[in-house]
């Protein structure tokens, strides 16, 4: 009985201790912008107090959550999220931020930074965006208008369900980042907002968008150099001006991109489907691209390889090569629905099969230079394709 006794004492003192040492480096401690001072009535400058909540967040150990809570609109200047940060975080994106219009605008290029964050989650619940306020800046061509959310080197990177509006430049813009999902993503600016991108990627490996919707005044989706293995599902474009590859070689001498897969996406009254455009001056390569399972409605171009976007062709040593269009299907706004402009280098393995693409009221058309590959099955007839 006495041993049982001892045991049951022991038992009781270290339970305690191994309860502790189990929590190391498990902590969820959440970091409400509210605590910091933030008002979130739209006009306050909530500034200092999301760089407050943040910074905390992001110097704590284990698990961090930076709560933006919802029913709120917070007016802020700028947003400067920096790591690395010793937490592992997640933003709990339910309210709104207000960008400031442009004459309440002081510098930088982008509204919203956050840069070598790793593991980082946004959630924006369906309820939690970012409004631009682009239209108080589409007006002045002149101007070096700045991006809204810009992520730099974030590493393991899922942002769900959040919205973006009106956007001065691009919306989401992903430089450096590698392994990055973006699911659910609202996009919302008027067709004639100039350069208003949905998502410019460049140098980076492994993205994902899917299951979003983009309205915009620019591409939907602009892949850019250095970008590779980027993937595309779900997505319904809108205005816009499609999902690109490029342009390439327009500010870098080398620009690469392959590994593209854009499949079960809709295009819905934009200046082009499935695009790759290169300009001249520049080299690199854009292969291994496949547009599948593509809806169409109103695509003034539905299938465009462009290598004379600035207005010249045989001036560029962009290689196109390996590009897949297949199960096309929908009407176009052209009576050339497809549009193979290739360079004096020409573009080699072009893949058309399985695709349907009508000119409401007329026949539609193709046209190819120095484009070498096969078709199947496909309408409008591509007999202008060189083996």
């Amino acid at each position: 009985m006495q041993i049982f006794i001892t045991y049951i004492l022991i038992l009781c003192f270290i339970s305690p201790c191994l309860s502790t040492l189990s929590n190391v480096g498990t902590t969820n401690d959440t970091y409400n912008v509210m605590q910091y001072g933030a008002v979130g009535d739209g006009k306050t400058d909530d500034t200092q107090a999301f760089a407050s909540a943040w910074s905390k967040a992001c110097k704590a150990g284990g698990m961090s959550t930076l709560v933006i809570p919802s029913g709120k609109s917070f007016f802020v200047r700028t947003l400067n999220f920096y790591g690395p940060c010793n937490a592992k975080i997640l933003i709990q994106f339910q309210g709104k931020i207000i960008a400031p219009p442009k004459d309440g605008w002081k510098s930088g290029a982008y509204f919203i930074s956050i840069e070598r964050v790793n593991g980082l989650t946004i959630d924006g619940n369906d309820q939690g965006g970012v409004d631009g306020d682009g239209s108080t800046w589409w007006d002045c061509k002149s101007c070096n208008r700045p991006g809204v959310l810009y992520f730099h080197a974030c590493n393991d990177l899922s942002v769900n369900k959040l919205k973006i509006s009106n956007s001065p430049k691009a919306h989401v813009s992903v430089n450096q980042c590698n392994h990055a999902t973006f699911s659910g993503i609202s996009i919302d600016s008027p067709a004639t907002s100039p350069n208003t991108d949905g998502f410019d990627i460049s140098f980076s490996t492994y993205v994902l968008i899917k299951d979003s919707n983009i309205k915009a005044g620019d591409d939907c989706i602009a892949i850019n150099g250095g970008s590779s293995f980027i993937n595309v599902t779900g997505v319904y474009c809108g205005p816009g001006h499609g999902i690109s590859v490029g342009s390439l070689g327009i500010k870098r001498p080398d620009d690469r991109v392959s590994n593209v897969y854009v499949r079960n996406c809709t295009f819905t009254g934009t200046q082009n489907g499935a695009r790759i455009k290169t300009v001249q001056g520049g080299s690199g390569y854009a292969k291994n691209i496949t547009y599948e399972q593509i809806k169409l409605q109103n695509v003034r171009n539905p299938i465009f390889i462009d290598q004379a976007y600035n207005a010249r062709l045989d001036d560029t040593s962009v290689l196109v090569s390996s590009v897949t269009y297949r199960r096309f299907t929908g009407t176009s706004s052209c009576e050339f629905a497809i549009n193979l402009n290739c360079s004096s280098s020409g573009c080699f393995d072009i893949l058309l099969e399985q695709n349907n693409i009508v000119f409401p009221g007329k026949t539609a058309s193709a046209f190819c230079r120095n484009a070498h590959g096969t078709a199947t099955n496909t309408i409008p007839n591509v007999g202008c394709l060189s083996k």
